[in-house]
């Protein structure tokens, strides 16, 4: 039996070719453009995800704005320890209060007790947690997520060989998913790896080895991933979340791609984006698709694999009936009762589930509640208590 959507494709096929026979103008967007024939390819081309959304209009490219790589970037992408010699000191202003001056201190010499730890030959694990537990310098961020999380050893010895063997896992694994998913192309097969334009639908063809409910809504909700930061704007950016969301979701068919998901990567695409940048605060001032396309595969796939072993613990959020949530709510409701019972009586006379509105909460990780730099910080203290279970029950 068709569903609706192939129905309202056959409708939208009907009334295109009725325009086309009467000499009618082009068709029209949803946003009441007129959509030149390429596009119009494109619409037909993507089935259900054109009908959701419009053609996609991303921000020109432009020069970076004070954002610059390192370019000692190669030496970075081979081992994130090669960075933590390039931490440089601001001096300390002229002028500067006591208070000042015992800030700046303390900054440089927390900075370089995590430097210590980081350059050992056999990284000191629980020193590092309990140092990361009070949030951990931006200069130092990005390899100490991805320690905490397991997808860095604490070994220096097999770093280097780790990171080879997992990115080239992952982006093996997209380049097999998306060839799957231009079977039947008229075009060459693009991987859809760190091209800002490789789509998986981007050359013609229906793509129909795709699971398309899954990247419906994938193509859905990325563009709408903190749309009032500048960096998620860019086409680069989206078509890497894309890729990272989809891949995983194959992966985990027990609970698939699921809404709040495509929230919880992009912490980890911003900290790894920023290791390879002199200034750390990418989330304006630049386009990702200006950078070398090595450096945007490792950031893609670093963010795939620690995103991996963030939901590993946390899977049972996102399965049917989500009852890792359900047992989220319950103990907020519970810890609500011992702490403010008066509060909590209250909502209850008021017929307040608390469902209602921690629900979200729980399900991205406060990601719509609170700035991507807050959940960044918050961040680094939920990645302490376990490597594969973060300590986000209970906020």
């Amino acid at each position: 039996m068709p569903s609706i959507s192939s129905m309202r494709r056959k409708d939208q096929r009907i009334a295109n070719k009725k325009g086309k026979d009467a000499g009618s103008a082009r068709p029209e967007l949803r946003n009441g453009n007129s959509a030149p024939g390429n596009l119009a390819t494109w619409a037909m081309d993507n089935g259900d995800v054109a009908e959701v959304r419009a053609i996609p209009s991303y921000p020109s490219a432009k020069a970076i704005e004070g954002k610059i790589l390192r370019p000692q970037y190669k030496d970075i992408l081979r081992d994130p320890a090669n960075s933590l010699h390039l931490i440089s000191h601001p001096p300390v202003p002229p002028g500067a209060t006591s208070k000042e001056l015992e800030a700046h201190s303390a900054r440089t010499g927390r900075i370089n007790k995590f430097k210590k730890v980081l350059q050992a030959s056999s990284i000191n694990l629980p020193e590092l947690r309990d140092s990361a537990w009070s949030g951990l310098p931006s200069e130092v961020r990005a390899m100490s997520w991805q320690i905490l999380l397991g997808y860095l050893p604490t070994s220096s010895e097999r770093r280097v060989a780790t990171l080879e063997r997992k990115r080239k896992e992952y982006l093996d694994g997209v380049r097999q998913a998306f060839e799957r998913g231009t079977a039947g192309s008229t075009g060459p097969v693009e991987a859809g790896i760190a091209g800002a334009g490789s789509a998986p639908f981007a050359k013609g063809g229906r793509g129909r080895g795709l699971d398309e409910a899954i990247w419906h809504q994938v193509s859905i909700d990325v563009p709408r991933t903190n749309p009032h930061l500048e960096l998620y704007s860019y086409e680069a950016t989206q078509r890497s979340l894309e890729r990272i969301l989809y891949v995983w979701a194959i992966r985990h068919p027990a609970s698939g791609y699921v809404q709040g998901i495509n929230d919880l990567v992009t912490p980890f695409w911003q900290v790894f984006l920023g290791q390879y940048i002199t200034d750390p605060d990418v989330e304006s001032g630049m386009d990702p698709g200006q950078l070398p396309k090595p450096v945007l595969d490792a950031v893609e796939a670093d963010s795939f694999w620690c995103l991996t072993k963030l939901l590993d613990g946390i899977q049972d959020n996102y399965i049917h009936a989500q009852p890792g949530i359900q047992r989220q709510v319950s103990a907020l409701r519970d810890l609500t009762a011992r702490i403010d019972g008066a509060l909590a009586k209250h909502m209850e006379n008021e017929g307040v589930e608390f469902i209602q509105f921690s629900f979200r909460w729980m399900n991205c990780l406060l990601m719509r509640e609170l700035s991507v730099k807050n959940i960044i910080r918050m961040w680094d203290t939920y990645l302490v208590s376990h490597p594969n279970h973060p300590s986000h029950s209970l906020l």
